[in-house]
């Protein structure tokens, strides 16, 4: 597809009247950076405004051009995703739109670990976010005669929302193609997660254009992967604690043959995000309280 932003490389065009510009935030966690996507249907509308950066600032402004935007709708608020909100809201005169604050969504299992002093890992919380309008759960918002409709996905985080525009899913970092996606209990739940991938296959879409990496061609597919995935997991980890209870990262130091050292720490939140998943399914019993610190074993009938 031609472009008229090709003298800008952070800035394509995924899908017909759609921009995605590239935040220039790359980590292990966020790839080569966060997407913000533009609807251009004759209004605008703005997805995940990033990271607090001024060449990303910039770069926003340079493809909106003074243009009135509608929207600024946030699929959830880790870091990378929501901080510029405010401030393209102040610039724009845009209300900001997400399903609210950090802890918004969540189950009692992890509002209870937040309660006990458990806190978030390397992801990234934005603790400050407050969308001026709450989004409720298929919610639909009028863009140019065209409708961007609001799918709760929690999982990734209770407050994450993906946006259904036509066959188009803006699946934000609960369906991305260069990774699985993070569950790191408080703010991640498996169990949520699961049901929303669950959720999204009863739906029919030809594109997902997520978070962070390149447009996902085969949504089914990837869905199913991600799902089967989390599945062999669960299986590996059920048959480590068969016979002997282990930490969270004791079975991650077992499980996790093939990663790099720095990505131990997160991945042992994704052992204990599928512990108590495995624990409120009846399958698993703590040694004690819901921790990350506590031996669990296989539950014996």
């Amino acid at each position: 597809m031609s472009s008229k932003y090709s003298t800008k490389l952070s800035i394509t065009e995924p899908a017909e009247n759609i921009v995605c510009i590239l935040a220039p935030n790359p980590s292990p966690m966020t790839f080569k950076g966060t997407n913000t996507y533009i609807i251009d249907n004759g209004e605008l509308a703005i997805i995940d405004p990033g990271p607090l950066n001024q060449e990303h600032f910039d770069n926003i402004l340079y493809v909106t051009a003074d243009r009135p935007v509608k929207y600024i709708f946030l699929t959830h608020s880790h870091v990378d995703h929501s901080p510029l909100a405010k401030q393209l809201s102040a610039e724009l005169n845009t209300p900001v739109y997400g399903y609210g604050a950090s802890d918004a969504g969540l189950s009692a299992t992890m509002l209870s670990l937040i309660d006990s002093g458990y806190e978030s890992g390397s992801e990234g919380i934005d603790y400050e976010f407050s969308p001026d309008n709450l989004i409720k759960n298929n919610e639909k918002f009028d863009l140019n005669n065209k409708i961007i409709s609001a799918i709760h996905t929690p999982g990734h985080m209770g407050n994450h929302v993906c946006f259904q525009y036509g066959k188009i899913l803006f699946s934000g970092d609960h369906v991305m193609g260069w990774a699985t996606s993070m569950v790191s209990p408080p703010y991640g739940d498996l169990t949520q997660f699961m049901a929303s991938c669950r959720l999204l296959q009863t739906k029919d879409f030809d594109l997902f254009l997520p978070g962070h990496g390149n447009p996902v061609k085969n949504p089914s597919e990837r869905l199913n992967f991600l799902i089967n995935h989390r599945l062999e997991r669960e299986r590996q980890i059920k048959e480590t604690i068969k016979n002997t209870p282990l930490t969270a990262l004791e079975i991650t130091e077992i499980v996790y043959t093939d990663i790099d050292n720095s990505l131990i720490p997160a991945a042992t939140r994704n052992v204990f995000a599928h512990l108590i998943d495995l624990s409120k399914r009846g399958l698993v019993d703590f040694l004690g309280e819901i921790s990350e610190n506590s031996k669990a074993s296989l539950h014996h009938k």
